[in-house]
C-alpha cells in the first residue's frame, strides 16, 4: 500500500512539473517572435532599426533574426522554425504561397541588384543591359579573361542569378572560371574583390561594405531584369503547427504601416547619402506587385 501511495505522488509531481514546464515554455514563447530573413535585410541592419522602434510599442517581445538566403528562410519556415519570413525570391515566394504555407503578407521594399566587378572591366560590361552583359561576362570567361564568383546557396541573389544566365541563353556550370561559393552576399562580395572577379549584389549590402571592397566597382546598375522585391509573410499555423501568427502580424503590420515604411526610406541616408531600400508605400499603382509577378513567372 505504502509503494502504492508512492507510485501515485510521483505521477502527480511529473504531470504538475510537466505542466508548470509547459506553461511557462508558452508564456515564453508568446513574446517571441522568429524571423528568417534574407541576408541582405540583416546585414545592412535594417531590420535592427526596425526592432528598435516596434519594441517601443511592444517592450516585453523578443525578436529572434535567423539571416539565410531567401530559399533557406522558406524551407525553415517550412520546419516550424520561422512565425514570418522576409523574402526577396517571387519564384520560390509563389510556390509557399500556393502550398499554404505562408498565410498573408506584403511588398515593404524594394532596390535593384548591381553587377559589380573589377575596374578594368575585362568583360566591357559598363553600362550594358543586363542580360548582355551576362552574354559577356561567358565568353571572357572562355577565353581566360574572367571570372565570376556566384553565392549558389539558393538565395534570392542566386536565383536571380541564374536567371539572368537563362535569360542570355547560356549556362556557366562546371565551368572553371565560375565560382560556387554556398556562402551569403557578404563573403561573396568578399571574395570577388579578392579574386577580381564579377558577380551580382543588392546595392544594399554592396554600400554597406564598399569600404572593404576597394577592388570591386559598380557596373551595371539598371535594367528591369535587376529590380529587387522584398516581401514579407506570416506563416499559416493551421499548415505549420505552433507559429506564433499574433506576434508576427502585429510585426508585419508596423513594418507596412507609416511609421515602418518611414524608417526604411530613411535608413542610409545619413551614412551613405542615399537610403539602402526604396519603402514600397502600399505599392499604390500596382507597379511593385506587377514587377514581381514578372520575375515570379520567370524565376
Amino acid at each position: 500500500m505504502k509503494n502504492r501511495w508512492i507510485t501515485i505522488a510521483l505521477i502527480v509531481i511529473l504531470t504538475v512539473s510537466v505542466l508548470f514546464i509547459s506553461i511557462y515554455q508558452t508564456r515564453q514563447y508568446e513574446n517571441v517572435i522568429r524571423v528568417t530573413t534574407a541576408t541582405s535585410l540583416y546585414a545592412t541592419g535594417l531590420l535592427d532599426k526596425l526592432a528598435e522602434e516596434f519594441k517601443r510599442r511592444y517592450p516585453e517581445v523578443s525578436i529572434h533574426f535567423i539571416a539565410v538566403g531567401s530559399g533557406e528562410a522558406l524551407r525553415r519556415a517550412v520546419r516550424g522554425d520561422a512565425d514570418m519570413v522576409l523574402s526577396h525570391a517571387p519564384n520560390l515566394e509563389r510556390q509557399y504561397l500556393n502550398d499554404g504555407v505562408l498565410k498573408s503578407g506584403g511588398i515593404f521594399a524594394y532596390n535593384y541588384l548591381i553587377i559589380v566587378g573589377p575596374s578594368e572591366d575585362p568583360a566591357n560590361i559598363a553600362g550594358m543591359d543586363p542580360v548582355r552583359a551576362m552574354t559577356a561576362i561567358y565568353v571572357a570567361g572562355e577565353e581566360g579573361k574572367a571570372k565570376f564568383v556566384s553565392r549558389a546557396d539558393k538565395s534570392g541573389t542566386h536565383a536571380r542569378e541564374l536567371m539572368l544566365w537563362s535569360l542570355a541563353g547560356v549556362n556557366p556550370l562546371n565551368k572553371q572560371w565560375y565560382l560556387e561559393l554556398g556562402a551569403d552576399m557578404v563573403q561573396t562580395l568578399m571574395v570577388a574583390n579578392e579574386k577580381g572577379a564579377y558577380t551580382l549584389s543588392d546595392v544594399s549590402t554592396y554600400l554597406k561594405f564598399s569600404k572593404r571592397l576597394g577592388g570591386l566597382k559598380t557596373l551595371i546598375e539598371k535594367g528591369d531584369a535587376l529590380l529587387n522585391v522584398y516581401s514579407v509573410y506570416v506563416v499559416n499555423s493551421a499548415k505549420v503547427p505552433g507559429v506564433n501568427e499574433k506576434l508576427a502580424e502585429a510585426f508585419m503590420k508596423f513594418i507596412l504601416s507609416e511609421e515602418g515604411q518611414k524608417i526604411i526610406e530613411g535608413y542610409g541616408i545619413v551614412e551613405f547619402g542615399r537610403p539602402l531600400f526604396n519603402a514600397a508605400n502600399g505599392d499604390p499603382k500596382g507597379e511593385l506587385k506587377n514587377a514581381w509577378e514578372d520575375i515570379a513567372k520567370l524565376g
